[in-house]
């Protein structure tokens, strides 16, 4: 399954003092199976976005389709639950959102609450718990007990119990260390070669090009540019405009093509830039 907005706006507290234009006329297609990746400052519509590829947010004007659900600004509640298990999102920091007295309740619990029985929700959690890198002598702890990092793949296994068809990333290696952000993004990069369709919202443009075969920049609520990354980080005068930038292997070979170096495409990955100078 996909999903494809048209022309969406979207409008906090509309018809109030306080209304504040987030979106404006934005068309954006997430394919089955991509790994997309959404990039933008703070204030750009990344978040409003994410909200409405499952349903928290309607769109003020335009349409939102996952699957064969049509979202459009007359949409009710109840016609959008089950978009919610489809699309599962990771909000930043979401081990802030465990909350159980075991890590295999708290991972069972949202397949539960949609009416799967505790033996199945159970079995489901153990394995959504191994696929995460739970050890099963943790499944009886506090998930409070647990390191952040652990933490966080506990609540992402919560995610995953629901059996989404995507998984929506926000920030979702904000305030990792080095190793425990490297460790988390191969596992997403597992999950999609396992074929789920993932989309990532991340300030890192190495992420991006390291991970996503297609991405979204966006600005004051607005496409501003699309492309696959290795199209898209060709553009570093731009990138660097709207204070975005390009991942560190494309800034470096920029300033090289400055000094009389001539790259057929600049590089975007450590891999491509050896692979040039190999051949050079």
């Amino acid at each position: 399954m996909g999903i494809t907005l048209q022309q969406v706006s979207y409008t906090y507290q509309a018809n109030t003092p306080f209304e504040g234009r987030a979106l404006f006329g934005v068309d954006l297609e997430i394919e089955e199976g991509s790994y997309t990746a959404l990039i933008g400052h703070t204030g750009s519509g990344k978040s409003t976005i994410l909200q409405l590829l499952n349903g928290l947010n309607i769109p003020t004007s335009g349409s939102v389709l996952i699957d064969e659900t049509l979202i459009t600004p007359t949409s009710v509640n109840k016609d959008i639950k089950q978009v919610r298990k489809k699309v599962g999102l990771v909000f930043q920091f979401p081990e802030s959102q465990v909350f159980d007295e075991t890590v295999l309740k708290d991972v069972a619990f949202g397949p539960q609450n949609f009416g799967v029985s505790k033996e199945n929700a159970e079995a489901t959690a153990r394995e959504k718990l191994a696929l995460v890198g739970i050890d099963e002598e943790l499944f009886e702890r506090s998930p409070f007990e647990l390191s952040g990092g652990q933490m966080r793949r506990v609540a992402i296994a919560g995610i995953l119990a629901m059996e989404p068809h995507i998984l929506v990333l926000d920030e979702p290696t904000a305030g990792l260390d080095p190793a425990g952000r490297k460790e988390l993004m191969a596992m997403f990069k597992q999950l999609h070669e396992n074929g789920l369709t993932i989309v990532l919202v991340t300030h890192l443009m190495d992420d991006v090009a390291d991970f996503a075969d297609f991405v979204y920049v966006l600005e004051k609520g607005k496409v501003v540019l699309s492309g696959q990354p290795s199209l898209v980080f060709q553009n570093v005068d731009f990138m660097e405009s709207i204070q975005l930038g390009v991942p560190k292997i494309t800034k470096f070979a920029a300033a090289l093509e400055r000094r009389g170096f001539v790259f057929e495409n600049l590089p975007i990955t450590l891999e491509e830039f050896t692979e040039v100078i190999g051949h050079g």
